[in-house]
């Protein structure tokens, strides 16, 4: 099903039903009342996705929320043409499991200082590439699932152990499927990162507007460029098992508001 922006439009039970996970790591969709045009919005002093409520006046935000948030009362500042005002939504508690993993290679769980500075430049443009917020977009908001087949071998936000030693947890979704699985993309958007990292290994960005940001790692192919448009369904790469990884799969990211959240309550799969 697609949605058109100028606003992006749909109705506000299909998408409570969708998308509305208000816990740590998920989604709250917050009504914002009518307005003639829509307003500005930032949680956390970052800009938040703002689409219409099919075609009344009424305005949604699609709010993502940090991993580390604590349950609770949570604050959106809302600003239009003419006012400013807060806008509240309730954070319920989730606990995430852990995960322990055996690697054959201290390289991928205590870097060497060669290594730390390679994988500083890395994060530093993963960070700029999940901060940047296009006004326009994303033409869908319930994604696609980017591969076929396959388990979830890794959920998000799982409290990661590499040989013992306690890493960030997960923050994203892992799909085991073979080498060679023809990864697509979920929505359309902008290829904005096209590399090879030394955790994440071959690796794709892709911008979707209004600060929806998706990656796909441990690619063995990729098959874009960066700047280059990607429209829904396209091929963007295949599965493999390039870097920090103990097996052929796709570790999914999704990023509203530039915070990591489920990728799962996107194509139905989230688990409370």
């Amino acid at each position: 099903m697609l949605f058109f922006m100028s606003g992006l439009s749909l109705a506000n039970s299909y998408i409570k039903d969708k998308l509305h996970q208000p816990v740590p790591g998920g989604i709250a969709v917050v009504s914002l009342g009518e307005h003639r045009q829509p307003p500005s919005v930032q949680y956390r002093n970052k800009p938040v996705m703002v689409v219409a409520n099919g075609n009344t006046a009424e305005y949604l935000a699609i709010v993502g929320i940090p991993l580390k948030s604590k349950s609770g009362q949570h604050q959106l500042q809302l600003k239009t043409s003419t006012r400013s005002q807060q806008v509240s939504f309730q954070v319920q508690p989730k606990k995430y499991k852990e995960q322990h993993i055996k690697l054959k290679s201290n390289k991928y769980v205590t870097p060497s200082e060669e290594h730390l500075a390679r994988i500083k430049r890395e994060l530093a443009a993963q960070t700029t590439a999940y901060a940047n917020f296009r006004p326009t977009g994303p033409g869908n908001v319930i994604l696609d699932r980017p591969v076929e087949g396959g388990r979830y071998s890794s959920p998000f936000g799982l409290r990661r152990f590499f040989n013992g030693q306690e890493r960030n947890p997960h923050s994203g979704l892992d799909i085991a499927v073979p080498t060679g699985t023809p990864v697509k993309a979920p929505a359309d958007g902008v290829v904005t990162i096209v590399d090879d990292y030394y955790f994440n290994g071959k690796t794709v960005f892709i911008d979707h507007g209004q600060g929806m940001v998706t990656m796909y790692c441990h690619l063995s192919a990729i098959d874009v460029k960066k700047g280059q448009t990607i429209k829904r369904g396209e091929l963007l790469g295949k599965v493999g098992t390039t870097g920090r990884s103990t097996g052929p799969h796709l570790h999914w990211n999704v990023s509203l508001n530039d915070t990591r959240v489920d990728p799962a309550i996107f194509i139905g799969a989230f688990q409370p």
